[in-house]
């Protein structure tokens, strides 16, 4: 009988290391086509332009991203308070700000290569995507990508540079600030405007 319980408890043990090795396995793969297709629009940037940039990484970023958990977390408690219909608009107006960022940002491909550096436990059953930017002619960036699993897979709901940078932390400081001071139709105009100086090129970083 013990020999059985012992046999039946190694099993289960090593079925749990087996699929937690395949959520980091799936994780990552996340990671490594969002990383291609990136790669691939910072190649064709100057052919595509900045719309064609954005219609390219609209869909990979969307399925990449958890834009609805991001854009309850930037705003904070002031979420609460909007309406249904106000959370629509402010999920889309978050979703297309953050889609220009990258459109606006990634503008040409000088070398660039993106490498996996490995994955680790995060906490509140998260997972942290360790990647590096290798910069043939500047100096390497390194981007953590924070993911949790929904119902959809894993996606990414913050972005660390150098490790330690919260993208999130700095969006929930500069959005939830305006929605406080200002209401949420002047948050509106403010990740719109944005959006339009990425889209114009006034906006690179």
């Amino acid at each position: 009988m013990m020999r059985c319980v012992t046999a039946m408890l190694v099993a289960v043990s090593l079925f749990a290391t087996v699929a937690a090795r395949g959520d980091d396995a799936a994780a990552a793969a996340v990671i490594e086509g969002f990383d291609a297709a990136l790669l691939s629009v910072m190649k064709d940037a100057k052919a595509l332009g900045y719309q064609g940039r954005y219609d390219r990484l609209a869909p990979v970023l969307q399925r990449t991203f958890d834009f609805e958990f991001m854009s309850r977390f930037v705003i904070g408690t002031g979420w609460q308070d909007l309406t249904p219909a106000d959370q629509q608009r402010w999920t889309a107006a978050f979703t297309q700000a953050t889609i220009a960022t990258y459109a606006g940002r990634f503008t040409g491909w000088g070398g660039e290569q993106f490498k996996m550096l490995g994955q680790e436990a995060a906490p509140q059953d998260t997972l942290f995507v360790k990647t590096m930017v290798d910069r043939p002619d500047a100096e390497d960036v390194e981007l953590t990508y924070r993911m949790r699993k929904t119902d959809a897979g894993w996606r990414v709901v913050d972005v660390y540079q150098k490790g330690t940078v919260s993208e999130l932390a700095l969006r929930r400081s500069e959005y939830s600030a305006v929605l406080k001071r200002d209401g949420f139709e002047k948050l509106l105009l403010t990740v719109a405007a944005k959006t339009a100086d990425y889209a114009s090129g006034k906006l690179t970083q």
